[in-house]
């Protein structure tokens, strides 16, 4: 049996009218400090989101989603956070915001492959 580490992971939320507070899960991110891991999967439901507001900017909240999965890359995709280590872009994605995409609460578990977790959570939590 390999070792298991502690993760955190919090949900990605889809937010087409803030003033209206509906949502749906459009993504996971996924930290791992014991093994510096960071990464974003996410999977947009336009169906959903046309739903929630038939005038939404499909290709402007998919491009959010890139924005979020490029700074748990790292690198130039980054930005400014591509200096900053995996638990500091973590933490940066998981603060609290007022734009159509919003990260959940944080949740805990163990696991002995954090990438593989980021595509459970994806699988079981948002498709």
């Amino acid at each position: 049996m390999s070792a298991r580490d502690v993760f955190e992971y919090a949900l990605l939320r889809v937010v087409p009218r803030v003033e209206r507070g509906e949502c749906f899960n459009a993504g996971v991110l996924v930290y791992c400090r014991a093994r510096s891991f960071v990464v974003a999967r996410t999977q947009l439901d336009e169906r959903k989101l046309l739903a929630l507001d038939p005038g939404a900017d499909v290709a402007a909240v998919r491009s959010a989603l890139g924005a979020v999965e490029g700074v748990c890359a790292g690198g130039s995709a980054a930005g400014q956070a591509a200096v900053d280590d995996a638990g500091r872009r973590f933490r940066w994605l998981i603060a609290p915001r007022s734009t159509v995409v919003q990260p959940g609460p944080v949740h805990t578990g163990l696991t002995a492959d954090p990438a593989a977790e980021a595509e459970r959570l994806l699988d079981l939590l948002v498709r």
